[in-house]
Parts: structure tokens; sequence; C-alpha cells
């Protein structure tokens, strides 16, 4: 999806305190690591108190602007099942969903890890190296989570081979 320094558009929500703003931060980092020009921003609304929160990450060989206009997102990472309805006209037509039901969430040994496990699924979609993808978490997860993290990034990952995509 990246070939050819085309932009790729991705728009992570959810609510406050499900990680949309660290699956946003990993996936920018990634992209940073495979040389991409990467510009992110946030929307926080009332993450705090479980309000909805979606953060945006463009990247490719030359990105102007941190915001994805309306209905040209490549891909909608959605963690919070009540906000892909709430969320999808960001998509593009032909655009990727990857919302909570594409993975087997029973399979998660900490259910916070879900954000990670839809990076994992994610990165099957996107010309980003598995390394680089893995050295970001690596960065921006601390130590004692990682495990868990790592093996949700993998069963996202694992998902893409086994899932149909809505």
């Amino acid at each position: 999806m990246t070939s050819g320094g085309a932009q790729v558009n991705i728009v992570f929500a959810g609510l406050g305190g499900q990680g949309v703003l660290k699956a946003s931060d990993i996936a920018a980092d990634a992209a940073f690591r495979s040389g991409f020009d990467v510009k992110k921003s946030e929307i926080h609304g009332m993450s705090q108190r479980g309000g909805s929160v979606s953060s945006d990450v463009r990247f490719g060989r030359l990105v102007h602007s941190p915001m994805v206009p309306p209905g040209e997102a490549d891909f909608l990472v959605v963690i919070a099942p009540d906000q892909v309805e709430v969320n999808r006209w960001q998509l593009r037509a032909g655009g990727v969903l990857i919302a909570p039901a594409s993975v087997d969430q029973r399979a998660l040994a900490n259910k916070k890890t879900l954000n990670v496990a839809l990076l994992g699924l994610l990165s099957t979609f996107v010309e980003i190296p598995e390394e680089r993808w893995l050295e970001a978490v690596r960065a921006n997860v601390p130590e004692r989570f990682l495990d868990a993290n790592l093996a949700a990034f993998a069963l996202g990952r694992q998902a893409a081979h086994t899932e149909v995509m809505e």
C-alpha cells in the first residue's frame, strides 16, 4: 500500500484508556523507523472519562498535514466496538476497517493489549517491515508489559491470515 511513495492515512479511534494514543504512537514510530516522513495528530476529547479519542497517523515520502481529510482514511483501526459506526465516515471507499472483532480477544493474555493486537493486523497491510513494528513496540511499551504486547502483536498478524475483514 505504500509503494511508489504513496501517502498512507490511518485513523485510530476508541475510548479513553483503551490505548488509542499508544497504538498511534507505535504506528508512527514504526513508519519513522522505516524512513518515511510521518505526521500525527490527536483528539483527546473526554479521554480521561471514557469519552471518544482519535488519532491520525499519516506517512509517506512527503507528508504536509497531520490530519487525515474526512473520508480519506486508508485504514480505520477501532478499539471500541461501539465506536465503529461512529467513525466509519472517516474511511475512504475501498479502505480497510480493523475492528475489535477482527482478532480473537479470548486469546489475549491481557485484554489491555487489544490495541497492539490490532496493530499486528494492520502491519500486514502496510509496507513497513515486521522488525520495524517490533522495534516500535519495544520502544513504546514498558518492559513489564512487553511480553504480553509482543504476543498480542503476533496474534494480530496471525489473524490477518485466518480472518475475513469486514
